[in-house]
């Protein structure tokens, strides 16, 4: 037994690509060849028995390993025709425009709103710029014509007071519809 313990044999048991069961001696014997193989027998009729195969029992496990994958497969069969099914019956593949129409009619909204807000916008301006026309011509110095006043210049000037001018002096006043030319003849203060 002592070829077994030898360090060149232990080497090559390890490293075989074969599978080694080591069987040598009886169940109280152990050598170094015992310990690097892939599996020990207590006795070479053990191994000689592990090493045999069991040509029903293999036949069992391939038809146990069929029927799952059989099983497996119809089950995955199931599971994708189910997940068919229920694309088809998604609102997209039944009514595939109503998405876009959704957002058409979003869009059409948004579009009609801006227009309103525009429009509103618009309306302010123009009543804010009538407003401002408004005052703007109630401060005006033709509108205070209408009103049976009149605007007094001398020398290309308006006058303000009647210390501005002069006996002999002429003047132009304007009214609502011309001007006339006029000589100052006398000046008196109120």
């Amino acid at each position: 037994m002592w070829p077994f313990n030898e360090e060149i044999v232990a080497h090559a048991i390890y490293d075989s690509e074969i599978p080694i069961i080591s069987a040598v001696g009886h169940e109280t014997d152990f050598t170094i060849a015992d310990f690097v193989a892939d599996l020990r027998a207590p006795t070479p009729s053990a191994g000689a028995e592990l090493a045999q195969i069991d040509v029903a029992e293999v036949k069992a496990k391939i038809e146990s390993y069929k029927e799952r994958c059989k099983t497996a497969l119809k089950q995955k069969v199931q599971f994708m025709k189910l997940r068919y099914e229920k694309v088809l019956a998604s609102k997209v593949f039944k009514e595939p425009t109503q998405k876009i129409n959704e957002y058409y009619l979003n869009i059409d909204m948004k579009l009609k709103n801006m227009e309103m807000i525009m429009q509103n916008k618009i309306k302010e301006s123009k009543l804010k710029a009538m407003n401002y026309t408004a005052k703007l011509d109630a401060l005006s110095p033709l509108k205070t014509l209408t009103r049976g006043y009149s605007i007094v210049e001398a020398n290309g000037k308006v006058l303000k007071s009647i210390k501005e001018v002069k006996n002999k002096e002429t003047i132009a006043i304007r009214l609502t519809d011309g001007k006339i030319t006029a000589t100052v003849g006398k000046t008196t203060t109120s």
